[in-house]
């Protein structure tokens, strides 16, 4: 493992001899432009499905040898593949900043640019993964590499971790590197990931730090019948058993439930908001008894809906190949999130008390466990404290996310995970992510990467 003090050495030799091996260097060593890097990794290709995270491995392994760091990679199968490197520090528990290097698809024919090139428009980057998560990536490795050049000593080893597959459950991943290289997590105490972000409203500034999230239970149902001619319908088929089993569950919401953390979440949004809703959120448990808060809030927030109940997504059906033949078996995929208050045993039983007796194949596909971080960390409180001598007015609030990340592989080993970053989006911003013209702001996402590496410096650095 090198020395930090020896990275300005093959720093420079990498910039000198390597011309354009590094996009736009600014000045300063190891000031590498975050624009123009994330424009480079944005094009890196880790589309899931099929992953080739192998891509993003290489990408990540040209600037880390360049910068003279060890390194290690792990595969877990063909293209698919992980990489993390560790600076070694003082015997305090560990910081690992984890991120995940694929990305969903996007069908251009909805997007304003091509979203798998790197677009700059009226003053922002567009591209697939600039928010999920490339863009929070990038801060890492920045943060990582500043840490790397600078001489001062570490209080703590600091990890550097990005892995495949979190887009589709993180078991090429995360999940493999736990299994089968657990020295990678030796000493980390705390864990940086995705999932948190900050909101901009007029000149007010909220940062919002995950502590937990939904827990994904997803579901495969079949159902099977006499397959025939679709000129004669029998009285029953494997499709309308089908379809009778999934109406049942659409017609029965899961009941309304207020949890500590949600209700906590509530309050930290509802002090910025004036008239009404705020108020409401500021007294949740009040609000959800009124029919009309609540249609109200599905209708304009969904998001914020969904951390009031579980819930149930019918995402995938399949029946028949041919429109005038009866298939033999007809299958839907369910994709539930159940609220981190309970063991999912309990809510599979509740899942399957709502298809109403139909006779169907209930196949459990994915089930995680729940956990909760600790909101009062050394972590958090250095991140509060950090980011209030750059943001004097800043408020913070701690976010339940209504999606997973792989913080849940982190919190199953104990260690205190969090999702953070502090990009400012405006309303509506944030919309992308998974959707059409995912976008940051070039110069908020610049003021965020100088804000996420003096969190991370605060935390490990001895002189902090």
């Amino acid at each position: 493992m090198i020395r930090r003090a020896m990275f300005l050495v093959y720093y420079t030799m990498a910039v000198l001899l390597g011309g354009m091996m590094f996009p736009q260097v600014a000045g300063a060593a190891g000031a590498l432009d975050p624009i123009a890097l994330l424009s480079e990794y944005i094009e890196v290709d880790t589309v899931n499905p099929p992953g080739n995270e192998a891509n993003a491995v290489a990408f990540y392994a040209r600037y880390l040898k360049a910068a003279g760091i060890d390194y290690e990679v792990g595969e877990s199968a063909p293209g698919r593949s992980n990489i993390w490197a560790r600076l070694e520090g003082g015997d305090q528990a560990g910081l690992m900043l984890l991120q995940h290097t694929d990305v969903v698809p996007a069908d251009e024919r909805y997007w304003s640019t091509p979203p798998f090139e790197a677009r700059v428009e009226a003053g922002y980057l567009f591209g697939r993964g600039a928010i999920d998560m490339k863009g929070t990536g990038i801060a890492q490795f920045l943060a990582f590499l500043a840490l790397a050049q600078s001489e001062e000593p570490l209080q703590r080893d600091v990890v550097f971790m990005a892995t495949a597959d979190e887009e589709a459950g993180g078991f090429f991943g995360l999940d493999w590197v736990i299994k089968n290289r657990p020295s990678a997590f030796e000493g980390v105490g705390f864990v940086l990931n995705e999932g948190g972000s900050g909101s901009l409203r007029d000149d007010e500034k909220v940062f919002a730090i995950e502590v937990t999230q939904k827990v994904p239970v997803w579901f495969r149902l079949s159902a099977e019948g006499v397959p025939g001619h679709g000129s004669y319908p029998r009285p029953t088929a494997a499709v309308t058993t089908l379809i009778t089993a999934l109406a049942s569950l659409n017609h029965q919401p899961f009941p309304i439930r207020v949890i500590p953390a949600v209700d906590r979440y509530f309050k930290g949004l509802g002090a910025s908001i004036e008239g009404p809703e705020g108020r409401d959120f500021m007294d949740l448990a009040s609000a959800v008894q009124r029919p009309e808060f609540v249609e109200a809030l599905h209708e304009k927030h969904p998001a914020l809906h969904a951390l009031l109940r579980d819930t149930c997504s019918i995402t995938m059906l399949k029946g028949s190949d041919k429109i005038n033949v009866v298939p033999p078996i007809a299958e839907a995929e369910v994709d539930c999130r159940m609220l981190p208050d309970r063991p999912s045993g309990a809510f599979i039983q509740d899942f399957k008390d709502r298809l109403g007796g139909a006779d169907v194949d209930v196949e459990l596909i994915m089930a995680f466990s729940p956990a909760i971080s600790d909101a009062e960390s050394k972590l958090v409180r250095s991140i509060q404290s950090t980011l209030r001598q750059r943001h004097p007015r800043a408020r913070f609030t701690f976010s339940v996310a209504s999606g997973f990340t792989d913080s849940h592989f982190t919190r199953d080993l104990g260690i205190e995970s969090y999702g953070f970053s502090p990009m400012l989006f405006r309303d509506g911003e944030a919309s992308g992510v998974h959707g059409n013209n995912e976008a940051v702001h070039i110069e908020r996402y610049r003021k965020a990467v100088a804000d996420y590496q003096s969190v991370v410096e605060a935390f490990v650095l001895r002189s902090q």
